[in-house]
């Protein structure tokens, strides 16, 4: 039985930094030593993590890796190689595919999909509409992340529109329910507001006062009163605005039954970014004001914010033309999440503590997931090791995600990736992937 020694580095986890090594042994973390400490018994191979800080795997609960069914813009091949490559070991795929993962068989299908494509470990939400609340029953808790809630006023694009349908879903599950909320009510009179001055294609700066700050807060503020008074589950993604910060607590995780997400995107950009980097920025919910991204910062730092995640979401360069209303929503940033957070980090945005502790303890706290998220014995050999001061810059070349674009090209990082381990297998080493390995099936509870 191989044991590997990763020795020397100065290990992150839960809430401390401290020198030391970590044995892996059968697909498991074995042993955890500090200091000079020395494995219990010698070690097949052994790797010297001098200079590099070992974090455990990161935990993505919002990609969508297109498959099936839109996989000219992405796959789950490519875009799990792009996750191993930003040390990201564990993802959850989101059900707006083609088919939509909204019955029993397209959720099955896209288990399978994942299970011979995915080289991260997986799982994927099954997606909500106004009428197959009744299916949620059969849903295996052990292996389904949640349910996907699409909030908003209008029909289509499995917006859920019925306000008594709302109630059957946040009554009808003790899965988490992961909620996008958008008042599309709101969104629809800003838009026909702008067109009659703009015409049918909005400029792309107005694109934050299309998808405006009322439409974000009115919807989760629905969604946190429905979620109160059915005793819900309930996780709201990307939350982009100040005022959506009132409607949460910074209570200890373990005691909340309502959590936030801040994607990377909302942490790293403003609504001045448009200039520069335009439509490769546009997303739903907006990017918005340097006063929103400011307080989601905080929140991060003060608990009111659980979870970093992406939202990744590639489009081809050719999808995002056009303005406000043209341009497609959404952008690639799962290879590079890791690395501008911890760039953060260095400019005192956050601890690289904190950083941890949102983008992998957390995850694995709120979905309840099993063994993996933490750097402790018995676990899950998911890990990742990153060195600073290492400079390196983001180019068209280096891009995994099959979209091969980045609003982040021509940037340049001092944090760098070296190796992601999944299970304790050697995933991704300095530019190399395994491209034979493939991921677990996560399980929860």
């Amino acid at each position: 039985m191989k044991r590997t020694l990763i020795q020397h580095a100065v290990i992150v986890n839960e809430g401390r930094k401290v020198l030391g090594s970590v044995v892996i042994e059968n697909e498991k973390i074995a042993e955890i030593l500090v200091g000079e400490e020395k494995a219990a018994s010698p070690c097949d191979e052994i790797i010297d993590a001098s200079g590099c800080y070992l974090l455990p795997g990161v935990i993505d609960e919002h990609v969508h890796f297109r498959d099936p069914g839109l996989t000219h813009k992405a796959d789950i091949t490519t875009e799990s190689h792009a996750a191993a490559a930003g040390g990201i070991t564990s993802i959850m795929d989101m059900p707006n595919t083609n088919p939509q993962t909204t019955t029993l068989e397209a959720l099955e299908e896209k288990f399978t999909l994942l299970g011979e494509k995915s080289a991260v470990n997986y799982s994927c939400y099954f997606g909500a509409t106004n009428t197959n609340y009744t299916q949620f029953a059969q849903l295996d808790k052990h292996r389904v992340c949640g349910v996907k809630l699409f909030m908003g006023s209008s029909t289509g694009n499995m917006l859920v529109d019925r306000m008594a349908s709302l109630r059957n879903i946040f009554g009808g599950t003790d899965l988490l329910i992961a909620a996008h909320c958008e008042d599309q009510g709101i969104i629809k009179e800003n838009t026909d507001k702008y067109k009659k001055e703009y015409g049918d294609d909005v400029p792309l700066a107005l694109h934050p006062l299309l998808r405006s700050e009322e439409a974000c807060y009115r919807s989760s503020e629905l969604a946190v009163q429905l979620a109160r008074e059915t005793n819900a589950r309930l996780h709201i993604m990307h939350i982009s605005t100040a005022k959506e910060l009132s409607l949460f607590s910074n209570a200890p995780l373990t005691q909340k039954r309502i959590t936030a997400e801040a994607c990377v995107s909302h942490l790293l950009f403003t609504e001045e970014d448009y200039q520069t980097l335009g439509a490769r920025i546009k997303c739903n919910p907006a990017i918005k004001t340097a006063q929103d991204r400011k307080a989601l910062q905080e929140a991060v730092n003060s608990g009111l914010i659980d979870a970093i995640a992406t939202d990744h979401a590639p489009h081809l360069l050719s999808e995002k033309e056009g303005g406000a209303l043209k341009a497609m929503s959404g952008m690639p940033m799962i290879q590079f999440s890791l690395v501008s957070m911890l760039e953060l980090a260095d400019k005192g945005v956050f601890t690289i503590e904190k950083v941890v502790e949102k983008m992998a303890h957390a995850p694995a706290q709120m979905y309840e997931i099993r063994n993996r998220g933490f750097i402790r014995k018995g676990y899950q050999a998911d890990l990742v090791l990153v060195r600073p001061d290492s400079e390196w810059t983001v180019t068209t070349d280096c891009i995994l995600s099959k979209c091969k674009w980045s609003p982040l090209e021509g940037h340049t990082f001092n944090w760098k990736v070296e190796k992601t381990f999944a299970n304790g297998h050697l995933l991704y080493n300095n530019g190399e992937i395994d491209e034979t390995y493939r991921g677990q099936e996560l399980r929860f509870r």
